[in-house]
């Protein structure tokens, strides 16, 4: 008997040390996490197998993987940014994170891409319909001071399907003077630039930044050193605000020139039809003595020329 009770005892203990060091089995389900790489210029995936089951489990279990820094040295966590999740919750599929005033921190380029990569990871539960942010229990806009209200996978990945990028690349048509410095050449050039820069700010910035040392024939209009202190358009009108740096013209061009070489680029934008120019938010200054920046500038053909041969 006692040799039985031994064997008994041998096998319990057995039983009991296999089941201590049993590991929790994954449910099997295969989702995405979404990082950003080292770059920071766009977020990357990488499988993760959910060891939870329920919704809220999962949520959790997401949440902390979102906070862990990768193995791989070139994959960022999105939540290991210098800010926290503070809260969730979610009503009919639409799931709010409240995160710390700290996410506001982020310089708009990373944010975009913090945020893709929260929100293309949670709408992988199928529970999950939306995704909103609040910072601080207020909700989160912008840098160019849009709400950005509730969020699905669609609003970040391309047409590839595979890679979110804070960057993109269009086409613009630039006008600079020709050597004498008295009509504008059109010049296209591609850009690859930051998608929370506004299209027509853009074009704002690079016909001061000049034509490119490569393009022959054209040239400068307006004083590099200038700034553009806000670009907006509305109702079809672009309110251009740029500092007393303007003013100053530091090359051998007309005044047409100048001030025609920012209306006729920003025209090429499909939603501009009117420019207005301003210093410092002052429009009642004149442009060399010949324009008012008071005025709403419209394309000018007149001024276009081609380059000679």
């Amino acid at each position: 008997m006692k040799r039985w009770l031994s064997i008994l005892l041998a096998i319990c203990c057995v039983t009991c040390l296999a089941a201590c060091g049993k590991q929790e089995e994954p449910t099997g389900q295969t989702i995405q996490i979404y990082y950003i790489s080292n770059s920071e210029t766009k977020v990357v995936v990488r499988d993760y197998t959910l060891t939870s089951e329920t919704f809220n489990e999962q949520l959790e279990e997401i949440l902390t993987a979102l906070a862990e820094v990768p193995e791989k040295l070139e994959y960022k966590a999105p939540l290991a940014r210098g800010f926290e999740v503070k809260s969730h919750q979610i009503v009919n599929g639409a799931l709010t994170l409240n995160m710390d005033v700290k996410y506001l921190e982020l310089i708009p380029t990373t944010e975009v891409l913090v945020r893709a990569a929260i929100v293309c990871t949670l709408m992988q539960l199928k529970e999950v319909s939306s995704v909103s942010f609040t910072v601080g229990g207020n909700p989160l806009y912008d840098n160019l001071g849009k709400l950005v209200g509730a969020m699905t996978a669609d609003q970040f990945i391309n047409n590839m399907g595979s890679e979110i990028s804070a960057y993109d690349t269009v086409n613009l048509t630039l006008y600079f003077t020709n050597e004498t410095g008295d009509g504008l050449i059109a010049v296209n050039r591609e850009k690859a630039y930051n998608t929370n820069i506004s299209l027509d700010r853009l074009v704002v910035e690079e016909v001061i930044a000049g034509p490119s040392a490569t393009v022959e024939g054209v040239y400068p209009t307006i004083n590099p050193d200038t700034k553009p202190i806000s670009v907006l358009t509305k109702d079809g009108i672009c309110y251009v605000n740029l500092d007393e740096t303007f003013l100053i013209q530091v090359y051998n061009v007309t005044p047409d020139v100048t001030i025609f070489s920012i209306v006729n680029s920003l025209a090429e934008l499909s939603n501009v039809n009117k420019v207005q120019i301003s210093i410092n938010g002052d429009t009642s200054k004149m442009y060399r003595e010949k324009y008012s920046f008071s005025t709403l500038f419209e394309r000018n053909l007149d001024l276009v020329t081609t380059l000679k041969k």
